[in-house]
């Protein structure tokens, strides 16, 4: 049996039920049903989901703000990472977006991997949110992916 490629697609509300299951595997302060019910009903973001099997393994959420795509929320199934489809959302993500917005997100600095992903998309640290994370007062790494300094994911991430 050969594996099914993962498929990247908009979000729905009928994918809410998987998607708050991974968000409960994956971080320790989830988001709420609310939350996301919110953002999926901005027209102007960018809400994505990766499916294997029919099933959601990974979701993207990235809310406009003016001029600036906030990279909001990304996660994968636990059981499901390190076989690129964080890469997979990414990439859907700027494809959808525009390779020429601007883009920024807040990242955990213990979250080293994330922080590589990001570095190959062409995001760079530009400052610091002290305290950011409520769960453990720990600060936020400020990135910034800007058209001038954009860069193309390397095949191996």
């Amino acid at each position: 049996m050969t594996a099914e490629p993962v498929t990247v697609r908009h979000l729905g509300y009928a994918d809410l039920p998987q998607v708050i299951a991974i968000e409960r595997r994956a971080f320790p302060t989830p988001w709420s049903l609310a939350m996301f019910v919110l953002e999926l009903s901005k027209p102007s973001g960018v809400c994505l989901a990766a499916t294997e099997h029919k099933r959601v393994v990974g979701y993207l959420i990235c809310a406009r703000y003016a001029d600036v795509m906030h990279l909001m929320n990304i996660a994968v199934d636990p059981a499901a990472r390190r076989r690129g489809i964080a890469t997979a959302l990414l990439e859907q993500m700027i494809d959808r977006a525009g390779e020429e917005q601007s883009y920024t997100l807040e990242v955990r600095p213990s979250n080293l991997g994330a922080i590589a992903l990001y570095e190959r998309f062409g995001f760079r640290s530009a400052g610091t949110r002290r305290r950011y994370y409520r769960d453990t007062g720990e600060d936020a790494v400020i990135m910034w992916r800007t058209a001038e300094a954009t860069s193309t994911p390397s095949p191996s991430g």
